[in-house]
């Protein structure tokens, strides 16, 4: 009898032992408990880059990781679902969207492992978000159309008339191009001149051939020759002239460039926090970042990813736009409905 009691110990032993090999691993920065099974990213980052994270991520941990591409419509998602949250993890960004959030108490503070690491600049003070990827907004053009000597100096140069039909853009639904808009209307505001920048920006409508929904369409036609001048971020740029062949020179402008803090956040009251928590240690470290940059041209913020990085990346250098991005946050909304409806020309609605 006793033998078979212990036999019947042993087998019950085997199978916790077995039960937990399988589980997922617990987070080494939480201890409140295990990893859940899965959690839910709503991203703009593209679907390969995304997967590439998830996958790695799920053959670390074992958490399977469940993710939606959500572009332009990211931030109105997490909001419509906040007393309802779907998604533990909000994944890429503007910094401003993530302060707007943040102050709609959307998100909840939670400070990575590698939070410590990176600057200032790229995070909120009270931990509620944490940049992943820093993104300069650069002018560029099509050097087949244009010679360096003719291209403009700065953004305040597209207004001129030998611009005329010569610019294509995003369309403010890109976080990028709400971004990038906003900044230069605070350029005017800063001066106590925002009817100025909206002459500004109606001037620069004016010289303006479409606005795309897509950036793949807007880099198509620059590269059909249709305008000879953009705005994107910078590895997008770098991608399209190095994989797509696209003759396209960088402008560095003289009043500087946007520089986008593309960020990560855990949403408040997420199904899943644990994991999540140990999602955004992962998604943020410098092995990360630095994998992202390789396979992305994605510019880190940790600055040990740079090791990993390419050559340009430790080689490029810029004039950076002053932006107070906590003014921005405040106005961003109210500004870029005024641009859609007041100063943009309705026959140059998105394509």
């Amino acid at each position: 009898m006793k033998l078979k009691k212990l036999m019947i110990l042993m087998c019950v032993s085997l199978m916790i032992f077995s039960l937990a090999a399988c589980s997922p691993k617990a987070n080494p920065a939480d201890t409140d408990g295990e990893l859940e099974e899965k959690i839910v990213v709503y991203s703009t980052h593209g679907e390969s880059m995304i997967e590439l994270v998830a996958d790695k991520f799920t053959a670390e941990t074992g958490v399977k990781v469940e993710f939606i591409n959500l572009k332009a419509v990211l931030a109105e998602r997490v909001r419509a679902e906040k007393d309802n949250p779907q998604a533990d993890i909000m994944y890429g960004g503007a910094s401003s969207i993530f302060m707007e959030l943040k102050d709609e108490d959307l998100f909840s503070a939670y400070e990575p492992e590698w939070g410590t690491e990176i600057n200032p600049l790229f995070k909120d003070a009270d931990n509620y978000w944490f940049g992943t990827i820093q993104t300069p907004v650069m002018l560029f053009y099509n050097s087949e159309i244009l010679d360096p000597e003719n291209v403009p100096a700065d953004w305040f140069d597209l207004t001129k008339s030998e611009y005329e039909n010569q610019l294509v853009f995003r369309n403010s639904l890109s976080s990028s191009a709400r971004a990038t808009y906003s900044s230069l209307l605070q350029v005017f505001e800063k001066q106590n001149k925002l009817e100025d920048g909206w002459q500004f920006m109606k001037d620069v409508d004016a010289n303006t051939k479409n606005y795309y929904s897509s950036g793949s369409l807007m880099f198509q036609a620059i590269g059909r020759k249709e305008a000879a001048i953009s705005f994107a971020t910078l590895n997008s740029i770098i991608d399209n002239k190095l994989k797509n062949n696209l003759p396209l020179e960088v402008i560095d402008a003289t009043s500087g460039s946007p520089v986008i803090t593309d960020g990560i956040a855990l949403i408040n009251n997420a199904k899943h926090p644990n994991a999540a928590k140990a999602f955004i240690d992962f998604a943020g470290s410098a092995e990360i970042q630095g994998l992202l940059a390789s396979e992305f041209n994605r510019l880190p913020t940790h600055p040990q990813a740079l090791d990993t990085s390419p050559a340009w990346m430790k080689e490029i250098n810029f004039k950076i736009m002053e932006v107070d991005w906590q003014g921005l946050a405040k106005n961003q909304s109210e500004w870029m409905q005024k641009w859609e409806t007041e100063i943009k020309s309705s026959e140059k609605d998105p394509k």
